[in-house]
């Protein structure tokens, strides 16, 4: 299906189930979803309540069990079997950096690119700049074991991007760092998913980052997960952490602290 006007990504009564009979777990409960494109949205729910899940679906890492996913007009399952040609504009990071120790950070950054047959000159160029971007500079040529978590991430963010994403998908990517790096590298993502204009979905349990980071944030009820409420942020673009002093933005964490608890 291929649909003229639609949204970046659209849910349609998305779920599923893992098992049958007895032993059956339903997960997800009919998600409906739409965001236009470059719009950043977070899901935000109770650990355990299907948010990576959900996202995998989107990736078209896992089907559903009923329901459609739409990315960018194209329907990414049909059946059981999932489309290529819709899964081909989405990226996805990890909240584990999952770098080959026996590469540099350039090959770790452009290994898509060699999956898709790039030459091994672009590859690097385009690695290289990256890189830059976002703040490994002169880090190209050294071996994952080498940097840092937080440089680790950095090089996950940047091999998610090279191959020019229009949908990034990331499942607690920042989760495990400090908070100073912490806020060091959403201030980055924030910076290159507004320039790329980038559709983005992030799974987080930080309230402060959904918050900071979205658009809208999306409060998921317990298992099965279900969208109780989508908040709108309504603080401006571009964002700084001076947002995070003010007191609509604590407003604003209570209110979702409150929707967020009466979700369990």
């Amino acid at each position: 299906m291929t649909t003229e006007g639609a949204a970046d990504i659209g849910l349609v009564g998305v779920g599923k189930t893992f098992g049958e009979g007895t032993s059956a777990v339903r997960a997800i409960g009919e998600a409906t979803l739409d965001m236009p494109r470059g719009e950043f949205v977070s899901l935000l729910g109770p650990s355990g309540c299907g948010k990576t899940t959900l996202l995998r679906i989107i990736a078209g890492l896992e089907r559903p069990s009923e329901g459609e996913v739409i990315v960018r007009g194209r329907s990414v399952w049909r059946g059981g079997r999932r489309l290529a040609e819709a899964t081909r504009p989405i990226s996805m990071m990890f909240q584990a950096a999952r770098l080959f120790p026996w590469y540099s950070v350039a090959e770790n950054i452009a290994l898509p690119l060699r999956i898709q047959g790039v030459a091994k000159a672009e590859r690097r160029e385009r690695a290289h700049a990256l890189c830059e971007t976002v703040g490994l500079k002169g880090f190209e040529e050294a071996r994952p074991t080498a940097l840092s978590g937080g440089m680790k991430q950095r090089a996950s963010l940047a091999r998610a991007l090279i191959t020019d994403p229009q949908v990034l998908l990331l499942d607690e990517p920042f989760g495990a760092l400090d908070a100073m790096t912490r806020d060091a590298l959403n201030l980055e993502l924030l910076a290159i998913c507004e320039a790329a204009k980038v559709t983005t979905i992030l799974v987080t349990h930080s309230i402060t980052e959904a918050a900071f980071l979205s658009d809208r944030v999306v409060v998921l009820a317990a298992r099965p997960a279900r969208i109780t409420e989508i908040v709108e942020m309504p603080f401006a673009h571009p964002r700084t952490l001076a947002v995070q002093e003010s007191a609509e933005f604590r407003d604003m964490l209570h209110h979702l602290r409150e929707r967020l608890t009466g979700a369990h």
